[in-house]
């Protein structure tokens, strides 16, 4: 018998999701969530989709990321999905940085877990709970591949002129500081999916993929290849977020230190975690802002407004690198579920050749679809992410391949 499960793990600082896929059939067998780890709070919720025998939630406090991966491994064996199984291939980890190092999914040895914990400045918030997982997961299942997939990765074609910042090369090369990018993991799966849902092989089409969550970024693919996107350094600059600011003046900070006396952690956690959406009118949640809009309300109206104009002026500046665009498409919860986002980034942009058919943009559905009229000259999608089946499939065909 060959093995061919894949258990994915997202280990967050206080949190880790995971998923059990098997890749024979690319089904799910598992899914679930341990959160607030480290608390006397801690959830973990777990549903057994193979044997359909409903969700389970277990309430209490589990101390660390080892404790919490234990936990994930007793609910997978009572369901006869034990992690000692032979039929487990590998274990896939999203890993949030690669910086140039890793560009393509990686088998995890003790050299590499060690580059991995040296890109920590890159992504201090989001490394070091990846490495946690990581060293957790070797020790349960020591004989099985460990295979790290980075959201940087995808983007690791775009050209060295578009990567590079405009500031002294000494001092770019010295600190790692040049784009990268992030939600590859998301962009890749979704350009390849539009692609067959064009009819199309991945390298026969321009696609504009907008992955707008809480976090949102723009790319622009060609022939399957990534030229361009929004986040850079870190998952800060490009569209305006929930909480974060997307592209600003670099002299905003240096004015809010010497004017309004702020430490360099209180401008990050201001363009971080108190801006954007959020910080525009106080709701980082689309829909709540979409309500008091509808209501009349004039902050919400405007950040709604600056939301929407920031994705037009990504379409356009990527409908310029690409030259030719054959499809622009929305994934992720904002993208996927918010059809006046929609029909408010395409409207006024019929001189690009995008339309919307009212209709199919109101329509909800969880498939992939198109929402632009029969005949469009650039067709206008909505692609469901599934950045976890991604990760599973680049799991697999390494180990197997």
């Amino acid at each position: 018998m060959t093995a061919s499960r894949v258990l994915v793990l997202n280990s967050g600082s206080s949190s880790v999701k995971y998923q059990l896929l098997d890749m024979a059939d690319r089904s799910r067998l598992a899914v679930g969530l341990v959160e607030r780890i480290g608390e006397e709070t801690s959830r973990l919720a777990h549903e057994p989709l193979a044997t359909g025998g409903g969700k389970r939630e277990q309430l209490g406090p589990i101390a660390d990321h080892e404790a919490a991966l234990k936990a994930v491994a007793a609910e997978l064996a009572a369901d006869g999905l034990g992690l000692d199984s032979p039929e487990l291939a590998a274990v896939g980890h999203r890993v949030v940085h690669g910086g140039t190092r890793f560009t393509a999914p990686t088998v995890i040895d003790d050299e590499v877990l060690a580059e991995i914990r040296s890109l920590v400045p890159l992504a201090p918030l989001h490394n070091p709970a990846n490495v946690t997982g990581i060293e957790v997961a070797r020790a349960l299942r020591p004989d099985v591949p460990q295979v790290a997939v980075f959201d940087t990765a995808f983007h690791a074609t775009m050209p060295d002129h578009v990567a590079q910042y405009a500031i002294d090369a000494e001092v770019a090369e010295r600190w790692s500081v040049r784009r990268y990018g992030f939600h590859g993991t998301s962009h890749a799966y979704v350009s390849r999916a539009t692609a067959r849902l064009l009819g199309k092989e991945p390298q026969e089409v321009n696609v504009i993929v907008l992955h707008l969550g809480n976090g949102a970024s723009a790319s622009a693919v060609r022939g399957g290849v990534c030229v361009e996107t929004s986040m850079g350094l870190t998952p800060l600059e490009g569209l305006v977020m929930g909480t974060r600011s997307g592209d600003l003046d670099p002299a905003v900070i240096f004015h809010l230190a010497r004017v309004g006396g702020m430490s360099v952690d209180e401008i990050d956690s201001l363009l971080n975690k108190k801006s954007g959406l959020l910080g525009m009118c106080g709701d980082n949640d689309m829909r709540e802002v979409l309500r008091r809009a509808g209501e009349g309300d004039e902050a919400a109206r405007r950040a709604f407004a600056t939301y929407v104009h920031r994705l037009k002026k990504y379409i356009g500046a990527y409908t310029a690198v690409l030259g030719r665009v054959d499809a622009v498409v929305f994934t992720a919860g904002v993208g996927e579920n918010a059809a006046p986002v929609r029909e408010a980034a395409v409207a006024g942009l019929e001189g690009l050749g995008l339309a919307l058919d009212p209709r199919a943009n109101a329509e909800r559905s969880g498939e992939p679809r198109l929402i632009s009229p029969a005949g469009a000259r650039v067709a206008v999608a909505v692609v469901p992410t599934d950045e976890e089946l991604e990760i599973a499939a680049q799991t697999y065909e390494l180990v197997t391949g």
